[in-house]
């Protein structure tokens, strides 16, 4: 036996023992402790992704529920202000109809009326319908003196409107010659390139069949020169396509499907471009649907010539003036954020297509898009929607197909998937097999490089040396070598039985990590798949509104007046 042996055995190595115990159990905790750090690492990783797009989306609800709020309570100003400033216009209004029905029946005194009207013209010192309600009341009393100098005030506040008016008002009464004389007097005024706002009721008159005879063929006749001299200029066929275009968008929805295709929304950087494309295709729906309610059912007729001249009159002056258009702009804003649910930038774009409906002057052909797509800020009738897109057809056919085409190139080709760090790209899911396959590989790789930092460092290898040499100088050294060389390759031997665990649990978790890895990718293939059927089922209503626009010609639109006479009005687009 060698000295060293001896020495060994002689020793007593209760507490070595004992401090290797100990030690050996604070490299487990240790151990335990990075392997729980290791998890938590692993799983916030997969968790960060979560709270990063949760926390977008609560930023962003909160910011369109402040956005809605804000117009909620703007509208109710702006609309304190419209009657604050505005509001004796409608007591004017109110009183336009009910002068002339008040005439019919003969149940209210000349004199109350003139009284009345007069009283009107003192509160409403810029309405140009004041004098106008005061030279009707005096025609209906026989003081022309009073009439027409009433009349001169109106036509100075405002010629066109007063012109469109007492048309009206004459073909109500039937006096066809004075009819004819303020529609020359209205139709000298206007450039079919810059017409008023107002010039939708003459166009909703010619659609109902309100005129008859020799007047309405004066009407159409002059819309057809519109139209002809519109033609004329350069740039003509691109200028409606592009205002039939604004005027299809602005009936393109706006929402987000994020809660339908969860996963592609998720895991998908190719989600907005997606979502607009699916937002786009919707598009044609909302059209085909906006089209059938106006061309379906029967129009409702008014039982006599008054009832229809009473609605136009009431068109004509229920409009806002223009003085009053900044704060119909800003209320019509504010209630689009509301309808968008907050969603500021929506509303803007939205109120973007939708103001030249809005504009002081626009284009014949403008007035007509107004009328057929915004009838609620044109106040159009559903007669004049027809008329106007029987007569736009042709066009409306060109922005739509350009639009589609439009429509179907934005479309991504392919979509991005990013999980975990990994990234890939597909067309519909049908390279399934390579995307999982890429995904093992990298998460794999990711394994794999977590495993190597696994090892034993530079420390574990100088106590190794230590360790064996200090034995070997044990043999002529003594015991506390023995000792030192002991206790520095125990704690190699205990730090490598603890990677070698740690390990173990890498590879069990990555192989967790990699199931639901590829659970998310698989879905969310699955759900670019139904997503791709549902736009190409959005996209096929585009050949119905095509149907549909093919079926409307303006000679199938027979316009019944309140004579006994029928009239087909007809005009090429």
């Amino acid at each position: 036996m060698s000295t060293a042996e001896r020495i060994i055995q002689v020793a007593d190595l209760t507490y070595i023992t004992k401090s290797l115990h100990s030690l050996n159990k604070d490299i487990e905790t240790v151990s335990s402790q990075v392997s729980d750090v290791g998890n938590v690492l692993t799983n916030t990783r997969s968790e960060l992704k979560r709270l990063e797009d949760a926390f977008l989306r609560f930023v962003a609800a909160d910011l369109k529920a402040k956005e809605l709020s804000l117009a909620e309570t703007r509208q109710v100003k702006i609309r304190q202000e419209l009657e604050t400033t505005y509001g004796y216009y409608a007591e004017v209004r109110r009183q336009a109809t009910g002068i002339l029905q008040a005439a019919d029946v003969n149940v209210v005194r000349n004199e109350t009326i003139k009284a009345a009207t007069e009283s009107l013209m003192l509160s409403a010192p810029r309405y140009w319908l004041a004098p106008a309600l005061v030279a009707l009341a005096a025609w209906l009393s026989d003081h022309a003196e009073l009439a027409r100098r009433a009349l001169a005030e109106a036509i100075r506040r405002d010629d066109e409107k007063t012109s469109l008016f007492f048309a009206l008002v004459s073909r109500r009464a039937g006096r066809g010659e004075a009819c004819r004389t303020w529609l020359d007097r209205f139709f000298g005024m206007q450039d079919p390139t810059s017409l008023d706002r107002q010039s939708v009721i003459l166009v909703d008159a010619v659609a109902s069949g309100i005129f008859g005879g020799e007047i309405r063929l004066q009407c159409t006749r002059r819309i057809e020169s519109w139209i002809d001299e519109l033609s004329e200029q350069a740039g003509f066929v691109e200028t409606q396509r592009r205002q039939w275009t604004d005027g299809l968008l602005t009936k393109m929805p706006t929402p987000d499907r994020s809660d339908k295709y969860s996963h592609l929304s998720r895991f998908s950087p190719t989600w907005p471009r997606l979502n607009e494309s699916m937002n786009q295709a919707a598009t044609h729906e909302v059209v085909l649907k906006h089209f059938q309610g106006i061309f379906d059912g029967a129009l409702p007729s008014a039982k006599s010539i008054g009832a229809a001249v009473d609605g136009l009159l009431d068109t004509l002056v229920s409009q806002f003036d223009d003085e009053e258009l900044p704060l119909r702009r800003d209320d019509r804003l504010n209630q689009l954020i509301i309808n968008e649910s907050g969603d500021r930038q929506a509303a803007e774009r939205r109120q973007a297509l939708e103001n030249a409906a809005l504009d002081e002057r626009v284009s014949f052909t403008q007035l007509l898009t107004n009328a057929a797509m915004n009838p609620e800020l044109s106040k159009a009738t559903r007669a004049t929607q027809r008329y106007a897109i029987a007569l736009s057809r042709a066009w409306i056919r060109d922005a739509h197909d350009d639009l589609s085409a439009t429509f179907r190139n934005a479309v991504p080709a392919e979509a991005e998937v990013a999980i975990e760090g990994w990234a890939g790209k597909t067309r519909g899911g049908e390279n399934e097999r390579e995307l999982l396959a890429s995904l093992g590989t990298h998460l794999d790789a990711e394994r794999d490089a977590t495993l190597a930092k696994l090892k034993l460092g530079v420390g574990h290898w100088v106590a190794g040396v230590v360790g064996v040499m200090a034995l070997l100088m044990a043999i002529k050294g003594g015991m506390v070598p023995a000792l030192v060389g002991i206790a520095a390759i125990g704690w190699v031997v205990v730090a490598r039985s603890k990677i070698a665990k740690a390990k173990e649990l890498v590879i069990q978790e990555a192989k967790k990590k990699k199931a639901q890895c590829e659970q998310a990718l698989k879905a969310t293939l699955a759900e670019l798949v139904e997503w791709r059927r549902e736009l190409a089922a959005r996209d096929a209503v585009a050949a119905q509104v095509t149907q549909l626009l093919d079926a409307i010609s303006p000679e199938q639109y027979t316009l019944s007046t309140h004579e006994s006479t029928r009239r087909v009005i007809a005009a090429a687009a």
